[in-house]
């Protein structure tokens, strides 16, 4: 019998997909942020970075405070 090492796996968003909307992504941020204990006011200016430009920002923003729990693929 052999002993393997379980890997836990990260959910993904598939960014070309519907749950890659920019809308979708702004939920999952603050519901993540809300399971990671941050403040309202943290949550609020992550959200508020978030929509301060473009979609490509928005993605980078995500990743920066929340790619160590999800995986972002195209």
């Amino acid at each position: 019998m052999a002993i393997i090492e379980r890997k836990e796996t990260k959910p993904v968003i598939d960014l070309t997909g519907p749950e890659g909307n920019a809308f979708n992504i702004l939920g999952y941020a603050s519901s993540l942020a809300s399971k990671l204990g941050f403040t309202k006011e943290e949550n609020q200016k992550i959200q508020d970075d978030m929509m301060s430009s473009d979609y490509e920002h928005l993605i980078e923003v995500f990743d920066s405070h929340f790619g160590d729990y999800v995986d972002l693929a195209r």
